[in-house]
């Protein structure tokens, strides 16, 4: 007599694993909120004036701005412990340097290939490095610094010296294959490390919900059981809220989470994109309804800052970015035989 197939039950799967609690939108002091102001002003203004100097000739190459998604390196990396915690990004890094307090002179002077910059000019736009602030880059290679993220994070581990990796890679590097071998690897051995998806809207010319099968990005990590966040990437406290949240998950040793921040680029992929692929009204919508510098704004309004206080914040930041591009300009390109140094590192 044949067997009866086995009833399918009605009752939800269940599961024991463990979810991080939903972040809650920073509260910042006046100070800590005039701090973030004044850095996600210093990232605008500088973008805008690398812009500038690329469109004049002195930066060559590839040219990634960071304008509209200031709040996310600035919320999330106020969060970090500049001691011990490291970051590492892809090419679009200007912005995580800033955020990271690295001097802003250097930072021009790398853009322009100069010797001055902090990777000696050879750089460029797509790859900075400091070791002494933890920040490891700065990478061309679309997903490449995911991979390497997460060794960081093992060497952390392995280290023992309590720090944690913040990996930064975007909407289009959430489809490279070594993402996920990087997931496996990094839930298994419960590394430290925070991935952050900065889904900008568009990867490269293609809009996200166009290539990506799951275009819920906070989602990616569940068939490795990594928790994972959906965070307004363009609220610089909700950013900084999902930082401390999810600092405590990596911290307390329950392995890697993932926080995707929607956020949107009001520029091209490059330089020598000209986004023809969204409409002007679309970008000013954002503008006009999302801009994480307003909103700032508005909320140091509340707090009683005045116009004057905000109109001298403008002017320093504007002198020190005139200023950084000024020493980007005067200062002296690297001498020929510098082709043949740092090229390799032996170690024993």
């Amino acid at each position: 007599m044949a067997k009866a197939p086995a009833r399918k039950s009605t009752e939800p799967a269940k599961t024991n694993r463990e979810r991080p609690d939903e972040p809650q939108r920073y509260q910042a002091s006046k100070e800590e909120l005039l701090e973030f102001y004044k850095q996600m002003l210093l990232i605008r203004r500088f973008e805008e004036k690398a812009g500038q100097l690329y469109g004049l000739g002195f930066i060559g190459g590839f040219c990634h701005l960071y304008i509209g998604q200031e709040a996310v390196a600035v919320g999330l990396q106020s969060a970090l412990d500049g001691d011990k915690d490291s970051v590492i990004t892809g090419y679009r890094d200007h912005g995580h340097m800033l955020a990271y307090g690295i001097d802003p002179k250097v930072i021009m002077a790398e853009l322009t290939g100069r010797a001055a910059g902090i990777s000696k000019g050879k750089g460029g736009s797509m790859h900075m490095f400091s070791t002494e602030k933890k920040f490891y880059g700065g990478h061309g290679i679309v997903g490449a610094q995911v991979a390497l993220g997460t060794g960081l994070a093992f060497a952390h581990k392995y280290n023992e010296d309590g720090g944690v990796a913040m990996a930064y890679f975007g909407d289009g590097a959430a489809n490279q294959g070594q993402v996920y071998e990087s997931f496996n690897m990094a839930e298994l051995w419960k590394l430290p490390i925070i991935y952050v998806i900065e889904n900008n809207q568009y990867a490269m010319g293609t809009s996200v919900n166009r290539s990506s099968a799951e275009d819920q990005l906070y989602k990616r990590g569940e068939s490795f059981r990594i928790p994972g966040i959906q965070v307004d990437g363009m609220d610089v406290l909700a950013c900084r809220g999902a930082a401390e949240e999810a600092l405590e998950w990596v911290r307390s040793g329950k392995g890697p989470i993932i926080l995707e921040m929607k956020t949107y680029r009001y520029r091209g992929h490059s330089m020598s994109d000209p986004a023809k692929y969204r409409s002007r009204e679309e970008v000013q919508s954002v503008r006009d309804k999302s801009d994480p510098i307003e909103q700032v704004k508005h909320e140091l309004e509340d707090m009683k800052v005045t116009e004057a206080e905000l109109k001298a914040i403008e002017a320093e930041i504007r002198k020190i970015v005139n200023e950084a591009a000024d020493f980007s300009e005067q200062t002296p390109e690297p001498d020929p035989s510098e082709l043949y140094t740092d090229v390799l590192v032996e170690s024993y």
